[in-house]
């Protein structure tokens, strides 16, 4: 791709004080005719190429423009490495490999010992314990369609259990929670829409492209975006359950009561996915209130009871 070429002429030019476009072209199997075309690429991108003509010509980076390499610690880059790791659990490690080898050329060879110690000594794994492999191609892609600006296709199951028929500009692909979303124009509904990529099926890259129209990116905190009607409802839990309730609710929020008890202010919407995630915890769980929703916690169990015992 024409992208990763005029990366990767950027960072041999980073890494050298002048290149001749013939070398330039031979590196990258282009000719030297293409080679002017991506400096020019460059040079449009804000990016100070000087050009040098006689017998010892060729291109170069302004020197002001470049990055000390010592401007970068050891610190520096085990945190870039470690956020880069990181994104290589969920998406496709062949480009980021590149990327972490170009991080890696930041820093003087007497320190990549000590990077690799420190990037080394925190890992942060976004896949599930099981694996869903069948993500994978949907995320890939999603992220072409992103880079090319490609229209998708695809079927959706809304909330109502019904499937449409959609297509959309891709704007933007967020994890949250365990959970994959892609924000995006829906042609249908003529406007910015959130789509749930397990509710996605059939999805296809369209061959036309759209010109990217403003976009501003949605709260992830659940405003605006996702209609959560939170609300705080109180349980009492089974020291079993403590280590989960500190993860979801914070520590502030479980008191100890009793011996092997605790009180939960829980946040809770009270939708379908609410209940099953209450009803998840079994027997180590009670609602306390409110009221309405120990009611129909009891509702779902018998129902629940009625499958097994018919």
């Amino acid at each position: 791709m024409k992208i990763d070429r005029l990366i990767s002429i950027i960072m041999v030019l980073l890494n050298n004080e002048r290149i001749s476009a013939i070398k330039l072209a031979e590196m990258f199997e282009v000719t030297p005719r293409t080679i002017y075309r991506d400096i020019d690429t460059i040079s449009l991108a804000g990016i100070p190429i000087i050009t040098h003509t006689g017998v010892n010509g060729g291109v170069s980076i302004m020197p002001e423009y470049k990055v000390d390499k010592k401007f970068f610690t050891a610190s520096d880059i085990s945190t870039l490495l470690m956020g880069l790791s990181s994104v290589s659990t969920t998406l496709s490690n062949k480009e980021v490999i590149g990327t972490l080898e170009k991080v890696k050329s930041l820093l003087p060879k007497d320190q990549f010992r000590d990077i690799e110690l420190k990037s080394n000594q925190i890992t942060i794994d976004l896949t599930t314990w099981i694996g869903n492999k069948s993500f994978q191609p949907n995320l890939e892609k999603v992220k072409s369609a992103l880079n090319d600006s490609k229209y998708l296709s695809f079927e959706y199951y809304g909330g109502n259990r019904k499937k449409d028929k959609r297509c959309i500009e891709p704007y933007k692909l967020i994890l949250k929670e365990n959970n994959w979303y892609l924000q995006g124009y829906c042609t249908l509904r003529e406007d910015f829409r959130v789509f749930k990529l397990s509710r996605i099926s059939n999805l296809e890259i369209l061959e036309s492209i759209f010109v990217p129209r403003e976009f501003k990116s949605k709260p992830l905190d659940g405003s605006g975006w996702i209609d959560k009607r939170l609300i705080t409802i109180k349980l009492l839990v089974d020291w079993s359950l403590r280590e989960q309730m500190v993860e979801r609710c914070g520590e502030d929020n479980v008191k100890a009561y009793g011996e092997d008890k605790f009180i939960v202010e829980f946040p809770f919407v009270a939708d379908d996915l609410g209940y099953n995630i209450l009803m998840g915890f079994g027997d180590k769980c009670e609602c306390l209130a409110p009221e309405n929703v120990r009611v129909e916690l009891i509702k779902r169990i018998k129902k629940l009871l009625h499958i097994y015992e018919n």
